[in-house]
């Protein structure tokens, strides 16, 4: 009988109840042009409206993580959290610019997949945040950026047979949800950027006095032609590099999980004379 895997996170019920806060301002924040009716002040204020959810998810982000360090997040955790940041953050601008090639993202996938989810929320956004400041991606974008990322590496440790899927079965599982949520990711930064355009740029843009289907239908030919590529391109490399280096990182991520011993206090005892 295998036992059940340490998670340096044990999601309590102040935990659960910040993401599902933060989560729910996320989902206004990005869905507010299907959410408010036309004649909403919202939509009114279609230009103001990014940069006060910018403004409100920057105020929230780090309230989830400091409800999040207070349900464990122990010394090991952390120094844990802060190698694979850095490597996340590291990762990120080697392909930036090439047909979207990003090897952030398989590491995101297969950290939350160990880690669990309460990790991985946490280590999505902060790895977004740091390979923010490494590129000098600082902008109104960058909380829809670390938002999305930390949904991403989340749900990964969400997903099924944590304990009992191995081998190819596991891989083609995270495999598969590496390419899906690649096009979901794009399709929730598009969100944070795509009602900043003039209603008069284009028959693409957000529209502030459409209906929610004319906007829908606006917003995913937006998509189509600015990000498809992409997308393509990271949700291909996701699932090329998972199934390349999966294993062997898995291996090694569940492997310093069993030394790390999260669960295990620390405790500092007075040296013997």
């Amino acid at each position: 009988m295998k036992t059940a895997q340490a998670r340096p996170i044990r999601l309590g019920p102040r935990s659960i109840a910040a993401l599902a806060l933060v989560s729910a301002v996320g989902v206004a924040a990005l869905g507010w042009p299907f959410l408010a009716p036309p004649d909403s002040q919202v939509s009114a204020h279609a230009q103001d409206a990014p940069w006060l959810f910018a403004g409100l998810l920057i105020l929230l982000v780090p309230v989830v993580a400091a409800t999040i360090s207070e349900s464990g997040l122990g010394p090991k955790a952390v120094a844990m959290l802060g190698v694979l940041a850095a490597t996340g953050a590291a990762l990120r601008p080697i392909g930036a610019g090439t047909a979207g090639i990003e090897p952030m993202f398989f590491l995101m996938v297969l950290s939350g997949r160990v880690l669990g989810p309460g990790f991985g929320f946490v280590l999505g956004g902060v790895s977004m945040f740091a390979s923010a400041l490494l590129t000098g991606g600082v902008g109104p974008w960058m909380p829809f950026q670390m938002l999305a990322m930390g949904w991403f590496a989340m749900g990964a440790g969400l997903l099924p047979g944590p304990d009992r899927l191995r081998g190819r079965g596991e891989l083609a599982l995270l495999s598969g949800y590496g390419f899906f949520a690649a096009f979901a990711y794009g399709a929730l930064t598009n969100l944070a950027g795509w009602p900043f355009m003039g209603g008069n740029a284009s028959n693409i843009a957000f529209d502030p006095d459409g209906s929610v289907p004319a906007n829908l239908a606006r917003f995913v030919v937006y998509c189509l032609a600015t990000s498809l590529g992409w997308d393509l391109g990271r949700a291909l490399s996701t699932v090329a590099l998972t199934f390349l280096l999966g294993p062997a990182i898995l291996r090694a991520l569940r492997r310093a999980t069993r030394r790390a011993a999260f669960e295990t206090q620390v405790t500092f005892e007075a040296p013997t004379r």
